[in-house]
C-alpha cells in the first residue's frame, strides 16, 4: 500500500482545460472519493493516475516517488470499470484469477490469493458460475475481486454501481465500505451521485470545471461548504440561495417572508444559503412579523416531506419530518436559526 498524491497537475485537450492545477493527497488505506458533475475532470484524473494520459504539468506521486514517466503496467494500480467488463465466456473464478494467469504466477500462489480474496468478498459459493448467472451485486464483487487479487497499491473505481437499481445500490455501498475496511486497501472512488459520495467516502474532493473546490470529510463539506458552487452540489433538495434586503434592525429574504436580525448577518454577506432541512415552516398567523409564503407543492416521501414554497417570484424548498398537514395554496410562516445558515460574499466564497 502507498500514499498517492497529485501536485499541481494540469491537463488540456485542445482548447479545453480538463484539469487546472489540481493538488490532493490520498492517504494510505483511505477511502477517497472524487465527486463532481459530468465533465468536471474526474475521469481525467483516473486516466492520469493509471498512466493512460500524461499531465501537461505537475507530478503524480506514489509513495513519494514520481510516476510521470512510468507506464500503466509499472504502476500496479487496479481498476474497476463502470460496466465491470467481466469476460462473459469465463466463470467467476476465471475472471478473478485472469490477471495472475497473465503474469504466469505459480498455481499454488494463484489458489492462495483466490481463496483469500473470495472469502473476504463472500463469493466462494459463486466462483463456478458465469457472469450471466450472477446478480448485479455478485458481478460487482467479482469485478472487485479481480482488481484486488493482484495486490495493487490502490484500487480505482469509476462510478461502478450506477447501473444497479436503487435498493441494490444502497446495499452495495455498505458492502464497499466493509470491503475497504476489512481489506485495508487504498480505494479511490469516482461518482457524480452525491448520496454515494457522502455515504462511502472517508475524504471527498469536490471537482468543478477541472478545479478542486474543497477537500474534507463529507460532514465537513456539507456543514461548511467553501463556496456557493460546493453548497449547490451537496444536498437533496438543493440549498436555498437568497439575496438579503437590509432594513436597519432586520434583514428580509424571499420577498419579506423570512426575517433575520441584522446583527446575525456578516457585513460582507451578499448571499445567504439555507439547507431545506434548516428552513422551518409553520401555519401562518396574522400576528407574525413579515409576509406569508404559500405552499406550491408537497412531495410526501414516507419519513419526510418536501415542500416547495412560493414567496413572490422566489421559490424555496423545505424538508420536513413525517407528513405534516400542509396543502397547496396554504399560507405559511418561514423561519431559520441564523447559526444554521451559510453566508457568502460577492465572489461566492463562504464567510466564516
Amino acid at each position: 500500500m502507498a500514499e498517492i498524491a497529485f501536485r499541481n497537475v494540469s491537463k488540456r485537450y485542445g482548447k479545453t482545460l480538463a484539469l487546472d492545477d489540481v493538488s490532493f493527497t490520498v492517504k494510505d488505506n483511505a477511502f477517497f472519493c472524487l465527486f463532481g458533475p459530468p465533465l468536471s475532470g474526474k475521469t481525467t484524473i483516473l486516466r492520469i493516475l493509471l498512466g493512460l494520459e500524461t499531465p501537461d504539468s505537475g507530478e503524480v506521486l506514489i509513495d513519494g516517488q514520481s510516476v510521470n514517466r512510468l507506464g500503466p503496467g509499472e504502476r500496479n494500480i487496479a481498476m474497476v470499470f463502470q460496466n465491470l467488463a467481466l469476460f462473459p465466456h469465463m466463470s467467476a473464478k476465471e475472471n478473478v484469477i485472469f490477471p495472475l494467469v497473465e503474469r504466469n504466477m505459480a498455481q499454488k500462489d494463484i489458489e492462495e490469493r483466490l481463496n483469500d480474496v473470495s472469502k473476504k468478498l463472500h463469493i466462494t459459493h459463486i466462483l463456478h458460475k458465469p457472469p450471466s448467472q450472477l446478480s448485479g451485486g455478485e458481478r460487482q464483487r467479482v469485478a472487485i475481486a479481480r482488481a484486488l487479487v493482484r495486490d495493487p497499491v490502490a484500487c480505482l473505481m469509476d462510478d461502478p454501481i450506477s447501473a444497479l437499481d436503487a435498493r441494490l445500490r444502497e446495499s452495495t455501498r455498505v458492502e464497499l465500505k466493509r470491503i475497504q475496511r476489512e481489506l485495508g486497501r487504498t480505494l479511490i472512488y469516482v461518482t457524480h451521485d452525491q448520496e454515494e459520495a457522502m455515504s462511502v467516502a472517508d475524504t471527498m474532493a469536490i471537482l468543478v470545471d477541472g478545479q478542486i473546490k474543497q477537500i474534507g470529510t463529507p460532514d465537513e463539506i456539507y456543514r461548511k461548504p467553501a463556496n456557493i458552487a460546493v453548497a449547490r452540489l451537496l444536498g437533496s433538495p438543493a440549498i436555498n440561495l437568497l439575496v438579503p434586503n437590509n432594513d436597519h434592525q432586520t434583514v428580509s429574504f424571499a420577498e419579506g417572508s423570512l426575517l433575520l436580525p441584522v446583527k446575525t448577518l456578516p457585513n460582507d454577506a451578499k448571499t445567504i444559503g439555507i439547507r431545506p432541512e434548516d428552513l422551518k415552516v409553520a401555519h401562518w398567523d396574522s400576528k407574525q412579523k413579515g409576509k406569508p409564503a404559500s405552499v406550491f407543492q408537497t412531495e410526501p416521501l414516507g419519513g419526510t416531506t418536501v415542500l416547495t414554497l412560493e414567496a413572490g417570484d422566489v421559490r424555496l424548498k423545505a424538508l420536513l419530518r413525517g407528513q405534516p398537514d400542509f396543502k397547496p395554496h396554504m399560507l405559511v410562516a418561514l423561519s431559520c436559526d441564523p447559526a444554521r445558515a451559510h453566508y457568502f460574499d460577492s465572489s461566492g466564497k463562504v464567510l466564516q
